[in-house]
């Protein structure tokens, strides 16, 4: 799929802010007053910032409170009730710690419970679609919650529990790179499933259907070459997970932790551009391009 910068942007961001909205609702690091304050201005930028980004990427953005509606059928719907219930009961919380310095752990407990809800069902928007048999495996939504509470882990200044996840979700980012390359072939999803003619024996493209792009070649069909992808991977671990791993384990300073979150970052980024660009639409077949 096109990859294009909001939904990288929301992704990545708001799993960030959510992650770290889990591990403030249950009291890791132990915070009050204005230090409470500023780890969740943090959090709440993050979590807004992306999900704001979302809206962009909506073709009428003006209707996005109607996404509120379908909660039965969508999880996209899903996804925005769990992402205001997690603020409202995390802007509870917070507010008993910066301003009665008092831990109210069920409001915590709660807020922490739909701030992972909300990371599960921004993955299963992806992870539904079986067009898509690169995101339609049980691997996403434990890729997109691993690097949310292990980034979230490394915002809260959990160090010890940041390394252990930080190579936990690398290890789970490669286990779904390598099943992930499979995918499509293991679908069965061939031209002939995909345009109904098989029963009529072998079918071969004759000619591409438009001498020119498309709405569906700009939004379904991305082509990323083997030897950047492979590279982008190998760049993409190294600075969500071998970089700051190693800054963690050095004598702790504050530069280093900087430093860290500011390569994790960069990693998850470079990693959640892949994941939309290696994305292969089953409507590649039709125009050739799988």
């Amino acid at each position: 799929m096109h990859p294009a910068p909001s939904v990288i942007f929301f992704t990545t961001f708001s799993g960030l802010g959510f992650g770290l909205l889990v591990w403030l609702g249950i009291g890791m690091p132990a915070v009050t007053g204005w230090t409470a304050f500023a780890f969740f201005a943090i959090a709440y930028v993050m979590a807004v910032g992306g999900l704001l980004a979302s809206t962009f990427h909506l073709g009428r953005p003006e209707r996005a409170i109607k996404a509120f509606s379908q909660w039965r059928s969508s999880w996209l719907s899903r996804e925005a009730w769990c992402a205001v219930g997690a603020l409202v009961f995390m802007g509870l919380y917070g507010a008993g710690l910066v301003f009665l310095e008092t831990r109210f752990a069920l409001l915590g407990l709660i807020g922490a419970g739909l701030s992972l809800a909300t990371v599960f069902t921004t993955s299963m928007i992806y992870t539904q679609l079986k067009t898509i048999p690169r995101w339609n495996m049980p691997l996403t939504p434990v890729k997109f919650i691993s690097f949310s509470v292990a980034g979230g882990a490394l915002l809260a200044g959990q160090v010890s529990i940041a390394v252990v996840l930080l190579l936990l979700a690398g290890a789970i980012q490669l286990l779904a790179w390598m099943q992930g390359d499979k995918a499509f072939a293991a679908s069965g999803t061939t031209l002939a499933t995909a345009t109904g003619l098989g029963s009529a024996g072998s079918v071969r493209a004759f000619e591409p259907p438009h001498t020119g792009t498309n709405y569906l070649l700009r939004e379904f069909v991305h082509v990323v070459g083997r030897k950047h992808a492979a590279k982008l991977r190998i760049i993409s671990l190294l600075l969500m997970v071998v970089l700051p791993v190693i800054l963690l384990m050095l004598p702790f300073s504050h530069i280093l932790g900087v430093l860290a979150l500011v390569s994790h970052v960069a990693g998850v980024l470079t990693a959640r551009w892949l994941f939309f660009a290696e994305a292969e639409h089953v409507v590649g077949l039709y125009y050739g391009k799988r």
